[in-house]
């Protein structure tokens, strides 16, 4: 590998948390970077999202984890109750010496908005990264002068030396380059969104002050609580298996299906349950991993790589570790195709591995009847200090960028 003769031109498709840490490690590794957003504006909609030690190390090293802190929670345990009884089924101590020696970096909450502000405005205050918004990637052309893009309603084309697709779960980009259709739907919907922490009343109050991360498993459904905005707000995410999906309608996942699958569940979730956001459902869906993340001069990352179920609350954790994976491969290839391919090398079987798993852990918190049983014996065994299971997932790649 020799030193970079002179600065690339990155144009990164898509603003949001992906896009912006990848335009930032990208510039950090001495590149020139275009964000194409094609919203109006730059935001992000949704509510809260766990960031574990690795999404706190990757955050670090694109130099923004104090910025995040400053707004985060950092809770104090994660806890995994029985939606049904009521009683606690197993828990993580995240102020424990085992947790500090085990992880350098912290766990924390926080609000989506609050994490990808923070990227936006290190973002705005790099001198090599350009941000336009009302920009919708329709084609992408690739010869030897580099990648020439062109966007909805305008004749306009942008040329850069590389592009990096970061256009989240329903890439376009993706589309034409893999062309593995649409992704996934696992027939489970969700309702969330942040209430100001006074809201919750009784029980729900107690669990609110306590600033755990509460885990409600119940038989094809589970509700998620923890605070965000320093304690201010409260997030709620209520998700449930649909009994009346079909592929080809939008009438399924209704609130009346959700307070049917809930009606089992202990008085401390009812209880929240009318404090749910109910002004949009989201549809959870996800892809198999696949192998082909590059295409030229062309990467994937984020959603439009390896979308995965929000089980291991790692969506956002693992396209941060992709940017820096990226910014790391770019800062040390001449080529850029070979920077790309150095970056997938990295990041390919572990971002599959993820995918796979939140599959999986999706399975085990949804168990119902005998199955439940099992798994709350076997969880109740666990020291609050056993971090055995999730250190594979919480423990960062090792920053390294292999042969291409």
């Amino acid at each position: 590998m020799s030193a970079l003769p002179t600065p690339l031109r990155i144009a990164v498709v898509g603003g949001g948390i992906g896009g912006l840490a990848a335009a930032l490690a990208t510039a950090r590794a001495g590149h020139h970077v275009t964000v194409l957003e094609r919203s109006a504006r730059f935001g992000e909609i949704g509510a809260g999202l766990q960031l574990a030690p690795n999404a706190s190390a990757a955050l670090e090293q694109l130099g923004v984890l104090p910025a995040v802190q400053r707004n985060a929670v950092a809770p104090p345990r994660l806890v995994m109750m029985d939606a049904l009884t009521g009683d606690e089924v197993t828990s993580l101590d995240l102020r424990s010496a085992a947790y500090t020696e085990r992880f350098t970096h912290p766990y924390l909450v926080t609000h989506r908005t609050d994490l990808h502000t923070a990227l936006l405005d290190a973002c705005r205050d790099h001198p090599a990264i350009t941000l336009r918004t009302g920009h919708t990637v329709t084609h992408a052309e690739q010869d030897g002068a580099g990648v020439h893009l062109r966007f909805a309603g305008t004749g306009a084309k942008l040329t850069a030396d590389a592009v990096v697709a970061a256009d989240g779960l329903h890439s376009r980009l993706r589309q034409a380059l893999v062309g593995d259709g649409e992704p996934v739907c696992s027939r489970y919907v969700a309702y969330r969104g942040a209430l100001p922490a006074e809201s919750m009343t009784g029980r729900m109050s107690q669990h609110a002050a306590s600033e755990a991360v509460m885990v409600w498993a119940g038989p094809r459904m589970h509700l998620v609580q923890y605070p965000v905005r320093r304690g201010e707000l409260y997030n709620q995410v209520a998700v449930f298996e649909s009994d009346r999906y079909t592929p080809d309608s939008d009438a399924w996942g209704s609130e009346a299906e959700l307070e049917e699958r809930f009606a089992g569940a202990c008085q401390p979730v009812r209880d929240a349950l009318p404090l749910v956001a109910r002004d949009r459902r989201w549809p959870l869906y996800d892809r198999l991993p696949i192998d082909d993340w590059v295409h030229g001069r062309i990467v994937l990352l984020g959603d439009a790589a390896h979308p995965m179920l929000q089980y291991l609350a790692q969506g956002a954790c693992q396209a941060l570790e992709d940017a820096v994976a990226l910014g790391q491969a770019l800062g040390g290839f001449t080529d850029p195709a070979d920077a790309f391919a150095a970056y997938a090398g990295q990041r390919r079987q572990r971002a599959a591995l993820v995918q796979t798993n939140a599959r999986r852990f999706g399975e085990i918190c949804h168990l119902e009847g005998m199955g439940a049983t099992l798994r709350n014996a076997l969880f109740s065994t666990r020291s609050s200090e056993d971090f055995d299971d999730m250190s594979w997932v919480w423990t960062p790649a090792p920053a390294s960028v292999p042969a291409p």
